[in-house]
């Protein structure tokens, strides 16, 4: 693999990492802006303007735009997270410059016509209404606000109905010029590419990309804990955790990722062998850590019958205060192996490629290597896997939320607010 870098003078950074063997490429646009830059007036909008992307532009109509990538082949998506929206597509090699315009036409030449405007708000709204019927989700979305009240990062990517209603052309086009600049964006192609193609034709195409960085985010700063319980007739009850974690450029950020593997990453987790698999308390059950640029979310998630929530959730908290001063060697080794190989099977998808580096440079300024990772991975050891734990159950008040029937889930929420020794609680019913 040749991973290469260039710099365009708008300060648009385009990265790529040649793999010759293939026949295809994947390529994509990463903008550095998501759900946390949303002023209050603004929530969704982030995710608004990643749907009217593919609406139309001035020079395609929003059906010539999938039709012209899909004659060659290829396919267009996009994505919205907290700090960043993607665009991207998947392509022959012969067809990488096609894709790239396309890409480009979409972002520098969007119409944001009226009629289709409304037509995708009331998609939009349909899509919250969804995931409003789905629980997993609902119960994820109480544990953001506790996470992170009062600020975008606790707000849902989605929007409101009400807050949809009150964007139109304008607004989505000043969000577009003040968020999306040169310094902000990544243009990231793997696969079937050539360097210089790509900067060349990302010169010619993105050259409205320029100027200085947009505005920053305000700082997360992570809640005082509680919880919310929810009470909705459902056959399961939806029980949530979260506790602040640690930003993507911290020394103990693989530490804490290896300790989070152990606890709920896999079917050989402590969390899944003693709740499902010994006591037969869940169906699901796993324990995540996502970093951020300046904060980071860790979260467990499972689903019972209610009235096992309150069993449930007190193993849940013996198991983590126990594993923190209980880590093993072969615990320690089977987790980095685990990471290692989702590492590198990561290298072997264009697509994942494509992702990996577009977030290493706009998290880190530049690509880490294959070997960079490895190393950081394979210096984690038993003590410093403890380390990390201990900081994680030190640095915040836990964060409960949970969603369902019964008067099983108030001792649940109970047990687990007790995980650090502190208690604070709101209900809600």
């Amino acid at each position: 693999m040749a991973v290469e870098v260039t710099k365009l003078p708008s300060g648009l950074t385009v990265v790529t990492d040649s793999m010759p063997h293939l026949e295809t490429a994947a390529l994509g646009v990463w903008a550095g802006v998501g759900g946390r830059d949303e002023k209050p007036n603004e929530h969704g909008i982030s995710h608004l303007l990643e749907h009217m992307a593919f609406k139309g532009t001035k020079t395609r109509s929003s059906r010539q735009i999938v039709e012209e990538i899909e004659a060659v082949g290829g396919d267009l998506n996009a994505a919205t997270s907290t700090e960043t929206t993607a665009f991207y597509a998947r392509v022959l090699k012969a067809d990488v410059p096609l894709g790239l315009e396309v890409l480009s036409d979409i972002l520098a030449n969007p119409t944001f016509e009226p009629e289709e405007l409304e037509r995708e708000k009331s998609v939009i709204v349909q899509e919250i209404g969804a995931a409003q019927d789905t629980p997993d989700d609902v119960v994820f979305e109480h544990l953001n606000e506790l996470c992170y009240p009062d600020q975008p990062m606790g707000r849902s990517l989605l929007g409101t109905a009400k807050t949809l209603k009150g964007f139109d052309r304008d607004m989505l086009q000043n969000y577009l010029s003040t968020h999306y600049r040169g310094p902000d964006m990544v243009i990231a192609a793997t696969g079937a590419v050539n360097h210089r193609q790509v900067v060349a034709e990302a010169h010619k195409h993105f050259a409205s990309f320029e100027g200085t960085a947009g505005p920053k985010p305000q700082p997360a700063s992570f809640g005082k804990g509680g919880s919310k319980v929810v009470h909705r007739d459902l056959e399961q009850a939806h029980l949530t955790l979260a506790l602040e974690g640690l930003p993507q450029a911290h020394q103990e950020l693989f530490s804490l990722q290896v300790f989070t593997n152990i606890l709920g990453g896999g079917m050989s987790s402590r969390l899944f062998q003693e709740v499902r698999e010994k006591r037969g308390l869940c169906y699901s059950i796993y324990s995540f850590h996502a970093p951020y640029s300046d904060t980071g979310f860790f979260g467990l998630y499972t689903g019972t019958d209610p009235n096992d929530a309150p069993e449930m959730m007190e193993v849940i908290v013996d198991i983590i205060r126990e594993s923190v001063e209980t880590l093993t060697e072969a615990e320690i080794a089977r987790a980095k192996a685990q990471m290692k190989a989702g590492l590198l099977m990561a290298l072997e998808s264009c697509s994942s490629r494509a992702e990996q580096l577009a977030r290493h440079m706009l998290a880190y300024g530049r690509p880490l290597t294959a070997e960079e990772l490895i190393q950081r991975i394979d210096a984690v050891s038993v003590e410093s896997a403890r380390d990390a734990a201990r900081g994680l159950l030190t640095r915040s008040r836990p964060a409960v939320a949970a969603l369902g029937g019964g008067r099983g889930l108030d001792t649940a929420v109970a047990f687990a607010e007790g995980l650090t020794g502190v208690r604070d609680k709101t209900l809600l019913h």
